[in-house]
């Protein structure tokens, strides 16, 4: 009998979508953008202290390693034949900070995550040394000061971890956010690695200017950075280097966006004032806004979108980011055990079908936008000894909605023009409970892809439009239809917005919780 045939696909481009709770890897036929086969494995969080957050960045290295080799075992078994992956693009959790040393390869530290609260003191600091009549930290990187961003961060390790100070002095330290990690091992690591980042990627640093699109000399100073530690910054989509090892050495990796990014290009929100949603560990709204940067008065964040290509140019974004969404959820499992997986919470809520006035505000790590209160903490409020874990369990969903509704009325205001439906993505629109409640506190449709992984298709197309690579077209007339499912409101607005103003009820109650801020200490 003759081998069975392979199959004929045309080009296929494969993502690394490296998240804070997972990484997957996902391979797509990039003429019809379909999804063909992936690996997701799920990564540890450490928390050393309280309000510190931490990973492993050789366990995320081999994480990636490991879901690249099931995909391509996966699709040996499809009868696909790997050798037609033209190309990789990378995606991942933006602003955490790792530092690692060039020779030997090693991290000198453990990833310090974007939700780590650990620098807070760093900050009440350093913002005594802005002026309060020119914040140039704002108007040149488009963040407010806080312990989201890895200046602070790289600062904390600058200034508490030993090997960091000595690796830094003897001129073998890098930093890199995630991206510029991956992307360095991937490409030899210390046998040549390409040590790069992405500007979307930069953008989340507090240390470029996204004026210039260049590292600025003054916030480097500001924050005591050493320049020459920091990767260079190219477009999103271009060839970085190629794979060094595995089942995809010598393949391009030509395409690198931040998670949030990443989502917006893969939802094909290319015209200015087209927005997404995305529900991951946290929930980031952005909007698109063409070529100028639109600084918010709203409490939003102005970032750079994209610049797919060397030549092409850039593109800015609002920002609503929110810390916790799917974590409320991954905490109800690991801290609760009132779940035993995440799918789970959907049968609980629709047990009740309401939270029964219990509110649940997660602000495990302060609240984000639109209020940038890191004296905020978790609260669950208005209990009755009616009140059970489905009710909890509903609150928990509905905090994800109202906080997205936060964003999005501050979004609005911003703009001016109301979004007439929210397009959303993301691991937790799976859940049929969460996109309706979505919809009824909104009072707009939902509308969701079919295919739910527009981060890992975002930076699949980045990668595979790359110059030198050519396989992906981007032109508008040829990016294929998707196929959507809406969610219509179904409640009346009046109670859309008693509940709203409650919610807003529970939020001024967990704020001002921690008065001040226990002493950082070094650490051994």
């Amino acid at each position: 009998m003759a081998a069975a045939k392979k199959a004929v696909l045309g080009p296929l481009v494969g993502a690394v979508d490296q998240g804070t709770s997972s990484t997957r890897f996902l391979v797509f036929n990039s003429k019809t953008a379909e999804l063909l086969s992936h690996h997701q494995v799920e990564i540890k969080q450490e928390f050393p202290r309280e309000g510190w957050v931490e990973q492993d960045p050789k366990e995320i290295l081999q994480s990636v390693y490991e879901c690249i080799e099931k995909t391509c075992e996966k699709l040996g078994q499809l009868n696909i034949d790997i050798s037609n992956i033209k190309a990789i693009g990378v995606s991942n959790q933006r602003e955490t900070t790792v530092v690692w040393d060039k020779l030997t390869g090693e991290p000198l530290y453990n990833a310090v995550v974007w939700l780590d609260l650990r620098t807070q003191s760093t900050v009440e600091k350093l913002s005594k040394r802005i002026p309060g009549n020119n914040n140039f930290v704002k108007s040149k990187t488009g963040l407010p000061l806080s312990t989201y961003f890895s200046a602070v961060k790289l600062r904390w390790l600058l200034d508490n971890v030993k090997k960091v100070q000595e690796a830094v002095e003897e001129n073998r330290a890098l930093f890199g956010t995630i991206d510029s990690w991956l992307i360095w091992s991937l490409t030899g690591g210390i046998n040549g690695g390409v040590h790069c980042t992405d500007v979307t990627n930069a953008s989340r640093t507090m240390l470029f200017n996204i004026h210039s699109l260049e590292w600025d000399k003054e916030l480097c100073e500001f924050f005591g950075i050493p320049m020459e530690i920091l990767p260079n910054v190219r477009s999103s989509s271009e060839i970085y280097g190629l794979m060094k090892a595995g089942a995809l050495e010598g393949v391009p990796i030509s395409g690198c966006l931040g998670d949030q990014s990443a989502a917006l290009v893969g939802q094909m929100c290319f015209q200015d004032g087209q927005a997404k949603n995305t529900y991951g560990t946290g929930c980031f709204l952005l909007c698109n806004t063409g070529h100028k940067c639109v600084f918010s008065e709203h409490g939003l964040l102005t970032t750079v979108a994209y610049k797919l290509g060397r030549d092409k140019p850039v593109y800015y974004a609002l920002e609503g980011s929110v810390a916790i969404a799917g974590a409320v959820i991954r905490w109800l499992r690991d801290n609760l055990g009132i779940i035993k997986s995440s799918e789970e919470i959907e049968k609980l809520a629709k047990e009740v079908g309401t939270s029964y006035g219990c509110y649940f505000v997660p602000a495990f790590s302060g609240l984000y936008a639109p209020y940038w209160e890191p004296s905020a903490r978790g609260i669950i409020c208005g209990l009755t000894q009616f009140t059970n874990k489905c009710h909890i369990a509903f609150a928990a969903l509905e905090a994800v909605c109202f906080q997205t509704r936060e964003i999005l009325d501050a979004m609005n205001r911003d703009c001016g023009i109301p979004l007439s439906h929210l397009q959303v993505d993301g691991g937790m629109t799976s859940n049929k409970i969460l996109m309706q409640l979505q919809a009824d506190i909104l009072y707009i449709p939902v509308v969701k892809p079919s295919m739910p992984e527009t981060t890992a298709l975002g930076a699949a197309m980045a990668a595979g439009a790359a110059e030198g690579v050519g396989v992906w077209s981007l032109e508008p007339e040829d990016l294929s239809a998707v196929t959507m499912e809406r969610f219509e409101p179904q409640i009346n607005a009046e109670e859309s917005e008693i509940r709203y103003s409650t919610w807003k009820k529970a939020v001024m109650k967990s704020i001002g919780w921690v008065t001040t801020q226990s002493p950082e200490s070094g650490i051994p």
